[in-house]
């Protein structure tokens, strides 16, 4: 199980396939502050709240210059279903294989209800338009979170 990437270094490189089916690499983002953010499941309920607070925010997350991604393992249809559902305005990433959860650190044994299982643990990288990561947040509480990445992404400026 890798470790979580730490603030300071280099942000991992990934190519992803999004939603709409374009690939999307980390690198041709460089020179905008990125947020990637992994989640566990499409249309669960925190994941839900946690869409629609990056969605709600993209006006200002805009101004700022930023791009969310959000990342699960989840299929392509079902990110399909859930952007569409919800009218979220970023990508939704596809790592079914959670190699890119792995790189990052996010993809931890989980224990719920007693029963051990691998999976992904909801948390954010705040990657600077340099490439580095510039704030982690483990083992994310949804409500407030997207506050706390507008002010760490304000501190960038």
């Amino acid at each position: 199980m890798a470790d979580w990437v730490e603030e300071g270094k280099k942000a991992p490189a990934f190519t992803l396939t999004a939603d709409d089916g374009s690939k999307v690499r980390l690198s041709e983002l460089a020179g905008s502050p990125v947020v990637l953010y992994f989640y566990p499941r499409d249309n669960t309920p925190g994941c839900t709240r946690e869409a629609c607070a990056f969605r709600d925010a993209k006006a200002e997350l805009k101004k700022l210059g930023a791009v969310v991604l959000g990342v699960s393992t989840d299929s392509i249809e079902s990110h399909v279903k859930f952007r569409d559902k919800y009218e979220l305005n970023f990508p939704l990433l596809v790592d079914e294989d959670h190699k890119v959860a792995e790189k990052y650190g996010a993809w931890r044994e989980k224990n719920m209800y007693g029963k051990k299982s691998m999976g992904i643990q909801r948390s954010t990288f705040l990657i600077d338009a340099q490439g580095k990561v510039a704030k982690v947040w483990k083992r994310v509480q949804v409500d407030g979170h997207d506050e706390k990445v507008l002010a760490a992404l304000k501190s960038l400026e």
